[in-house]
This record gives C-alpha cells, sequence and structure tokens, in this order.
C-alpha cells in the first residue's frame, strides 16, 4: 500500500502532531470528498510501502522524523521564490531550503525531490526573475536532489476568484522557460521534469511521464513494485497516487494560486473542527459512521531489489 499525505493539504507543515499521533495509533482514517465515505488505512511499514508527502515547509515534521524511520519515505518539496503577496504564509525560500538539505541528509538523495511550481508571469515574477531565482536555487540544491518538476498556473474558477489578475503562460514563455531551465539544470546535473503538462518541453530534455511515477518510487525504496495494472492512477501522466489522507480545504499557507482550498472562510471554519487526537484529519469519527476498513498488501516484489 502507498499512503499519499499531500494531495489535498499540506500534513508536514500543518498538521505534523495529528500525523505523529496516527503513526503512534497505527491507524489512520479518511474522508472521501465527494460522496462523504469514511476509510481506515493501517500504517504498518510492514504493509506501507512508501509514505509519499509533499509540502512547502517540511521543518515541522522534520524535528521529529526520526519517528518515520521504519517506513519507506518520497518527499516532494516546493521551493518557490515567491514573497508574501503570493504565498502569504510559505516561510522564506531560504529557510525552505535549509530544511530540504536536513531532510536530504537524513533520508538520502532519492528519496527527495524539488518542486518549483507553479509558474506564473508578471510584471514583478517577469521571465528574467524567474531564470535568475532557479539559477539560484539550482544552485543550493545541487548536491541533495536528483530532479524538479516544474508545471504552468492552471486557471481553474477557485484561482481567478483569489487571483483574478493571473494569466496563462503562453507557449512561447513556456519555450524561453523550459529551454533556459534546462540549460541550467544541466549545468548542476538536475534532471527536469514536467506532470501533465504535454509534451512540449521534451525537446529540451525534460521528462514529461510524470513526477511521482511507479519508478520515481521504486527509485526511492530500493525496491521493485509490482502494482496491480490501473490501481492508484487518476490522471492522464503516470504518476501513482496512493491513498490520500489529506482533507480539501484546510491548507494554511493562503497561497494565491491555490488549486485545494475553495476560500479562506472555509479553512478558518476547518481548522476549528481539527482535533489532533482524532483519527481524521478534519472532525471526528462518530457514533453510528460506516467505516470501510482497506486492508492492501505490500506490493513490494520481493524477489528484486534495486540497490
Amino acid at each position: 500500500m502507498i499512503i499519499n499525505t499531500g494531495s489535498r493539504t499540506d500534513i508536514p507543515a500543518f498538521f505534523h502532531k495529528w500525523f505523529l499521533n496516527r503513526i503512534d495509533a497505527g491507524f489512520v482514517c479518511t474522508r472521501n470528498p465527494y460522496n462523504g465515505d469514511i476509510y481506515r488505512y493501517p500504517l504498518d511499514s510492514k504493509i506501507i510501502d512508501c509514505l509519499c508527502f509533499c509540502t512547502k515547509n517540511p521543518k515541522p515534521l522534520l524535528k521529529n522524523i526520526d519517528k518515520l524511520d521504519d517506513f519507506n519515505q518520497f518527499w516532494f518539496v516546493t521551493i518557490n521564490p515567491y514573497e508574501k503577496d503570493i504565498e502569504v504564509n510559505v516561510p522564506d525560500f531560504r529557510k525552505v531550503i535549509k530544511s530540504f538539505k536536513e531532510l536530504s541528509e537524513h533520508l538520502g538523495i532519492n528519496k527527495i525531490s524539488w518542486r518549483y511550481d507553479p509558474i506564473f508571469i508578471t510584471e514583478k515574477y517577469s521571465l528574467d526573475f524567474h531564470m535568475d531565482m532557479f539559477e539560484l536555487m539550482a544552485s543550493e540544491l545541487a548536491d541533495y536532489t536528483n530532479d524538479c518538476t516544474i508545471s504552468f498556473i492552471d486557471l481553474y474558477q477557485k484561482v481567478l476568484r483569489n487571483f483574478s489578475e493571473a494569466k496563462e503562460v503562453t507557449k512561447s514563455e513556456q519555450l524561453v522557460i523550459g529551454e533556459n531551465f534546462s540549460k541550467i539544470a544541466n549545468e548542476y546535473g538536475i534532471q527536469m521534469k514536467t506532470c501533465v503538462e504535454g509534451t512540449l518541453l521534451d525537446q529540451f530534455g525534460f521528462d514529461s511521464s510524470g513526477c511521482m511515477t511507479q519508478s520515481v518510487i521504486e527509485k526511492a525504496i530500493g525496491n521493485n513494485l509490482k502494482i496491480p495494472k490501473g490501481k492508484y492512477r487518476i490522471r492522464e501522466c503516470d504518476c501513482i497516487f496512493g491513498r490520500d489522507i489529506g482533507a480539501y480545504n484546510t491548507c494554511l499557507h493562503g497561497c494565491k494560486y491555490c488549486y485545494a482550498n475553495y476560500s479562506q472562510k472555509l479553512v478558518k471554519r476547518n481548522q476549528k473542527l481539527h482535533n489532533p487526537n482524532s483519527p481524521l484529519l478534519i472532525g471526528d469519527v462518530k457514533d453510528g459512521d460506516a467505516v470501510n476498513e482497506i486492508s492492501e498488501p505490500s506490493y513490494i516484489d520481493a524477489q528484486t531489489r534495486l540497490f
């Protein structure tokens, strides 16, 4: 089984105490955001093939990272150069880089990747700005990660509601970014990737197969996986998403481009419902709630090992 903690919220940044409590308890519950069903997953290192994290601030959970040492892990850390006008509660990128380095040293370089996304263009955050900042970050992260995934902003209605000045990145702008980012990354030995962005940037050496593919996870855990065909795949990329234990409308970063929050008002309301001792991230399992026990085996191929 693969557990994904980060497609809906940022658990390491804001819910690390809750998550560690769930590790101690040996199980976690999550509510399906579309039909309200509750699922219960075991948190047993003998069953969980990989804990996958996506975060903009690993530091709170990093303080107790040794409590997760029995688990295989893969971390995606987003480090952008934006300021508080865009990423309201995200720490300065220099602080996140420091945490990234500590995490990489603890886990190993194959278990952590850098995200630089979403990219958008404004007068303040111009093409030249992105080029300069990407080179600065790449020079800092070169010895701590093997790859970097970028994406361009998607103008969903909830994004436009909170970020009305946002504009699509044109094809010509994407080509400029792709070519220049690739040149910079090559200098530092970093493989560039895109996910659900098509193959436009493949001409510059990008890998467009996805950011969290089976091969990525296999490299992180040092084992081959035998995952049933179609399992965990929910998009047109080759990514494997696992069982997501997060909840939408709970992240406190306050990013103007956020895809996971409908409004800050709803986020604040949900925060009041958070109980660090509850099996659920938001709210509690009540008497009469039907809880579906999910039992999946380990998909590690015991007959082969990559390293």
